[in-house]
């Protein structure tokens, strides 16, 4: 009897949105091979005797190849083990899936995949700024800055162009390139930009900024994920909205305790 591979999204980090299944999971697997990002806290929701394997790649660290980690893949699953592969954000979104799932197959291991969320909903949601808009950003585009082999995507002129919302992972220190090529596309250099890293955490930081800036920026912590677009103004008014909110409340509750 086989085994089978789960290849589960981990989300953005923030423990609570995990989703019930990938939870339930954790706390069911023999086997956890995980990404380098994916947070403590995640990690010990795992079952106590299942095995922890980091498989992840970061910067400064000889990183494990993804031949390997096929292989490890495969075999933990002829031992009839129930293996959790747990990748940060979505697995199918830029978390090498296809690859898995193609040795998986070739193997006849059963796999399933379970979803996450993804970097760039969890950064939307943590700006509270929308990536479509009836008005303005028709459509959303996910790319990366990264290909393999470290090359850098070529093709952003493709998806450059007023009705859409760049979504840019991985932008590392290819700012500049990346608001060269959008201004070379078409794109005002005045184009709103945000740049969330580490978001959802504790250590969440939010960057606004215009896309001419982009070029002189230095690059914010990873992870970082980086949105372009006219949905990725600044909100305007939200200080004042708050003030005219807690002083109606405050006058309320005064005008309660006049009649008590």
């Amino acid at each position: 009897m086989r085994g089978k591979v789960y290849l589960v999204g981990a989300g953005p980090g923030d423990p609570e949105l995990l989703t019930v299944k990938a939870a339930r999971l954790l706390q069911s697997a023999d086997v956890v091979l995980h990404d380098a990002l994916v947070a403590e806290a995640i990690l010990a929701m795992a079952r106590p005797h299942a095995l922890l394997v980091n498989v992840g790649k970061r910067a400064g660290t000889k990183p494990i190849s993804q031949a390997i980690i096929n292989r490890m893949l495969v075999q933990f699953a002829a031992s009839s083990a129930r293996v959790v592969r747990l990748k940060g954000g979505d697995p199918l979104i830029f978390g090498r899936a296809a690859e898995e799932m193609v040795a998986l197959r070739a193997a006849g291991v059963e796999f399933e995949i379970v979803p996450g969320i993804t970097a760039a909903v969890a950064a939307s949601a943590e700006a509270r700024i929308p990536l479509t808009d009836r008005e303005s950003a028709a459509a959303v585009v996910f790319l990366t800055a990264q290909l393999k082999n470290g090359k850098m995507a070529t093709d952003l002129a493709r998806f450059a162009h007023t009705k859409a919302t760049l979504a840019i992972y991985m932008p590392s220190e290819r700012y500049g390139a990346i608001a060269e090529q959008a201004m070379a596309a078409g794109l005002s250099p005045q184009t709103p930009c945000l740049i969330v890293s580490n978001a959802s955490l504790p250590s969440q930081e939010m960057y606004w900024t215009k896309l001419a800036s982009l070029t002189s920026l230095s690059s914010p912590a990873a992870p970082a994920l980086l949105i372009i677009g006219t949905v990725a103004s600044e909100p305007e008014g939200v200080e004042s909205v708050a003030i005219r909110l807690v002083s109606t409340v405050s006058r309320d509750i005064e005008a309660r305790l006049d009649v008590l």
